[in-house]
């Protein structure tokens, strides 16, 4: 069932998502409403020509930080010196960077004008944040999402040149600051970095427990 929302600041049970994750449709993308829903494993995922679409996936794309895959060549490009890595010194560069980037397999892009101003304002109030890669003071690639207790609910990422997203997310795993790395969509390359399937179920306890 899918459930359609008001003015309201609620959300349904996320295990009462249909098949593919959908969950509700409307709402807003106020503060309050998107901090509710990466407190509850939900996230809006739309494009322009529909209404604002909200997801729970039964099972979640994720990394593990003790987890993660760095290979020997990816190694060496780290040890290289090649890449500068910042964060949250452009946000709205990297957001931006992330919309245009070419996505294999889709049309467009769901980082939606809108999504943009509002993750802006979710920067600006301390929740959401960005990591830059910079290779000789131009920004090759980078990151952004939301801090959840110490989730990071990865939104999107972006590369220019080869390694430059594997960069910044081998940055986040090694602070030390996360239990978990949401990816939410399986890609072959995170996988390759060691993240993983778990089931809704594992993601919610994990995520409640870290905002304990």
């Amino acid at each position: 069932m899918i459930f359609r929302l008001d003015e309201q600041l609620l959300f349904p049970e996320p295990d009462l998502a249909e098949p593919d994750g959908l969950l509700a449709v409307g709402g807003d993308l106020s503060t309050p409403r998107l901090l509710l829903a990466y407190q509850n494993g939900i996230f809006p995922w739309y494009s322009d020509d529909t209404p604002i679409l909200w997801y729970s996936p039964h099972e979640r794309f994720v990394l593990y930080p003790q987890e993660l895959k760095i290979s020997k060549s990816m190694r060496q490009v780290l040890q290289s010196g090649k890449f500068r890595v910042t964060t949250n010194t452009c946000f709205a560069e990297v957001i931006k960077a992330c919309s245009v980037a070419p996505r294999e397999g889709q049309d467009g892009t769901w980082i939606t004008d809108d999504m943009q101003a509002a993750y802006i304002k979710l920067h600006e109030d301390g929740y959401a944040h960005s990591v830059e890669v910079w290779e000789q003071n131009e920004l090759v690639g980078g990151l952004y999402g939301m801090w959840v207790g110490e989730v990071f609910c990865g939104e999107s990422m972006f590369s220019r040149v080869s390694n430059a997203s594997k960069a910044a997310l081998i940055y986040l795993c090694q602070t030390n600051r996360f239990k978990l790395i949401d990816c939410q969509v399986h890609t072959s390359h995170l996988e390759s970095m060691g993240a993983r399937m778990i089931s809704r179920e594992q993601y919610i306890a994990v995520l409640h427990n870290s905002l304990l």
